[in-house]
């Protein structure tokens, strides 16, 4: 394999590089402290225009293709990626500055939620819902017979995600879930990774020529800029969005999106201070400040999932507690970050929190590499955080806020005064929160996942999991971005009445 750089719509490859009119780009190699050799092209008007209108030619053949066949498209995408794993982790490395073992896992997970879809949509009757018999006996007026479906959207954008190059990103859990739905997907490359998205997008094609797919179901495209994802979310053929990144980013994909003539579903992950409480009763248990350090400097804390905030009451033992988690934590080596931008918005929304009178810096070591950052840790009272609202906003990177409460019922106040998050955990034993029942109900309403004596970090990839929120963790709490159930958002409910068993089979995969 080789990394093309050009735009790759459906079967073609684009010639917009060979005008001279359009731009290219270089990825960036974080550890080295330089541009990557390759040149990715960036996509022309003609481009976006061609992905769309393949994918709107090739919709109504691919949903309409049985959920075996479509399967085993999925499951041809795993396997080259399987059998090219090496080549792809060695860009994914080079591009993201994030270790070998992290792209392991990564691709491992790829492959598992294609795997997962593949045998969902494998199942008979995979998208019925349920069905109402024929009652002719009902007084006054017979009852009809109706089945109820789920059915394709239509063609989906999808913008990859800085960190997480093969998991959120060309055939993440957004390509995947879409795909498997029986909808096109264009993917908008992320310009980070452009070269991992360009092998990763080269072997999805082949697997859709090799199980003869229809040409346009899948196109992917470079940019180095927004103007093209604006272009993409405001053409009229466009029918969805899948998002994982900024809240800046999401909200303005969201708005863009509502503001169409025909506004459009935006399924955004925006991220998530992921807050943390700690009760007395648990703050000498074995290993916790391993645990929280571990989860904090994880990959140089670049998880939406990531511990930002941590809540605790003041006691002797707490402040043994914090001082255990400073020493441990400023103890740990710097790390590469994604990207210089990324290293230096993690330098200047920490330095915010750090500037503040009313904060105060617990683990505060000056970044002297280029893109290496060290893990910080600031400290500050209940009362400061309830009267500073940027306080909770996520700063991406390895980055935790403790706060100090002076009892347990602040715990209240600061879960009513939280916005909504994808994680919110709780170390405690059983008593504490019976004890705090009102604080557990109000938490409970402000979190995807509810985490009971465990880290927020590690998101497994199962039916079970919830990756979602309330806003502004997403834009809708309804949807999950991880597990089967994901494929939920590029799905509509439709109703036959009085269908023949024949004519509905016309219909339906």
């Amino acid at each position: 394999m080789k990394i093309l750089g050009k735009s790759q719509i459906g079967y073609e490859i684009s010639d917009s590089f060979s005008s001279g009119k359009e731009n290219s780009f270089k990825t960036f190699d974080p550890i080295l402290n330089c541009e990557n050799s390759f040149e990715i092209y960036e996509s022309s008007d003609n481009d976006i225009n061609l992905a769309v209108q393949k994918a709107k030619k090739s919709f109504s053949e691919f949903s309409s293709i049985n959920g075996k066949i479509r399967a085993g498209f999925l499951l041809k995408i795993a396997e080259k990626l399987d059998l090219n794993r090496l080549f792809l982790k060695e860009i994914y490395c080079l591009e993201s500055a994030l270790p070998d073992n992290r792209a392991e896992i990564e691709l491992n997970r790829t492959i598992h939620q294609l795997n997962e879809f593949a045998n969902l949509i494998s199942q008979e009757n995979w998208n019925f819902c349920s069905e109402q018999k024929v009652d002719f006996g009902r007084k006054h007026n017979p009852k009809p017979h109706l089945q109820k479906y789920l059915q394709a959207l239509g063609t989906v954008v999808v913008f990859g995600a800085s960190n997480f190059p093969f998991a959120y990103s060309t055939i993440g859990g957004d390509s995947a879930s879409a795909l498997a739905a029986g909808c096109p997907v264009i993917v908008k490359s992320h310009p980070m990774h452009a070269g991992t998205g360009d092998l990763v997008a080269q072997l999805v094609l082949e697997a859709a020529i090799e199980t003869n797919m229809p040409d346009g179901i899948f196109s992917n495209l470079n940019s180095n800029g927004i103007e093209l994802g604006q272009k993409l979310i405001l053409h009229k053929d466009i029918k969805a969005v899948g998002f994982t990144g900024s809240f800046m980013g999401g909200m303005s994909i969201y708005r863009l999106a509502q503001n169409r003539e025909e506004p459009i579903p935006v399924f955004a992950e925006m991220g998530s201070v992921n807050p943390i409480f700690i009760f007395e009763s648990v703050l000498e248990t074995n290993g916790l400040v391993s645990q929280l350090v571990n989860s904090i400097q994880l990959n140089a804390g670049q998880f939406c999932t990531n511990p930002g905030l941590i809540i605790l009451v003041e006691t002797p033992k707490s402040v043994a507690f914090v001082e255990d988690l400073k020493v441990l934590l400023g103890r740990q080596d710097s790390q590469a970050m994604l990207h210089p931008n990324i290293f230096k918005k993690y330098s200047e929304n920490a330095g915010k929190i750090e500037n503040l009178e009313s904060v105060l810096q617990l683990v505060k070591t000056k970044d002297l590499k280029a893109n290496f950052s060290y893990p910080k840790l600031s400290f500050c009272s209940s009362k400061t955080f309830l009267e500073s609202e940027h306080l909770q906003e996520e700063v991406f990177g390895a980055h935790s806020l403790i706060v100090s409460c002076k009892n347990e019922l602040e715990f209240l106040k600061i879960s009513e005064y939280l916005k909504g998050q994808l994680t919110a955990s709780i170390f405690s034993n059983e008593e504490d929160l019976v004890r705090n029942s009102d604080f557990l109900k109000q938490i409970n309403q402000k979190v995807g996942r509810l985490i009971w004596n465990g880290i927020p970090t590690g998101v497994e990839v199962c039916e079970s999991m919830t990756h979602g929120g309330p806003f502004p963790a997403t834009t809708d709490s309804r949807f999950t971005a991880v597990g089967k159930d994901a494929i939920f958002r590029f799905l509509r409910p439709i109703t036959y009445q009085n269908f023949s068993t024949k004519i509905l089979n016309l219909l339906i995969s």
